[in-house]
């Protein structure tokens, strides 16, 4: 890969991460405590011992900001993949279900699905991006005259060092780097502009994940806590998981 070509992936990595930092940043101010504890398991955190509100709290926000930052990342991961791969190989986003990537290399037609990482499904999920793979390969066939098209599951991170699954290839991590660049080194490379303003944007992140931690607690001390400060945990359960009343269900 040639040093103009890695300039302008650098200059699409900058300004997009800046974009990660800002939904980041925007879905933490937008949150209330009620959706955190409606979305999150409160039998696990009870069975994790805490004890404190503030614990609590914090448990909470942190495993519904990571679920939310995988998803955001994720999204970003996919652009850059497909930033790289039309530099390189002229690829597209693919018109097909399911396909986030299409591109032709050495007379090979790929149809590619992005994943984060290698855990990424059960195996309903596996059987859906199968069937995907399928119809797109049939219809790719029909239209376009192409006998060669393979399927790819590209994975941003990890390994899987059998990445011949039969009827499609799953590519993780330097791997997939190299499939949709041409380079080795891709995989190492990123890291470095990814980082860029990072320390910044992440002290104006704890500074307003501070202020909600203190915000939620004092809430949910005040609806969910006795007047000795025992947590009330029956009302919270009741609250995420009872039933509500007038849904016109049928029993």
């Amino acid at each position: 890969m040639g040093k103009s070509v890695k300039a302008r992936i650098i200059s699409f990595i900058e300004p997009n991460i800046q974009a990660f930092h800002t939904r980041r940043l925007e879905n933490l101010l937008a949150l209330r405590l009620n959706d955190v504890l409606k979305r999150k398991n409160p039998y696990l955190f009870k069975a994790k011992n805490l004890v404190t509100a503030h614990d609590l709290i914090k448990s909470l926000l942190d495993a519904h900001l990571s679920s939310q930052e995988e998803g955001i990342f994720g999204n970003f991961f996919e652009e850059l993949a497909r930033f790289i791969s039309k530099e390189i190989y002229g690829g597209k986003k693919s018109s097909a279900e399911g396909i986030d990537l299409e591109f032709e290399k050495d007379g090979t037609k790929y149809i590619v699905t992005i994943k984060s990482g290698p855990n990424w499904g059960n195996s309903q999920q596996i059987n859906r991006m199968r069937d995907n793979f399928r119809k797109a390969a049939r219809i790719l066939r029909t239209t376009g005259g192409k006998a060669n098209v393979v399927a790819v599951n590209g994975c941003c991170y990890g390994r899987d060092d059998n990445p011949d699954k039969g009827d499609y290839l799953k590519l993780c991590g330097q791997r997939f780097w190299e499939f949709i660049s041409g380079d080795e080194n891709l995989y190492v490379e990123i890291i470095e502009p990814l980082g860029h303003r990072a320390k910044e944007k992440n002290e104006k992140f704890e500074e307003e994940y501070a202020k909600v931690i203190n915000k939620f607690t004092v809430e949910f001390a005040k609806r969910y806590c006795s007047k000795d400060g025992a947590i009330l945990w029956g009302k919270l359960v009741k609250f995420n998981s009872g039933k509500q009343k007038n849904t016109g269900l049928r029993h």
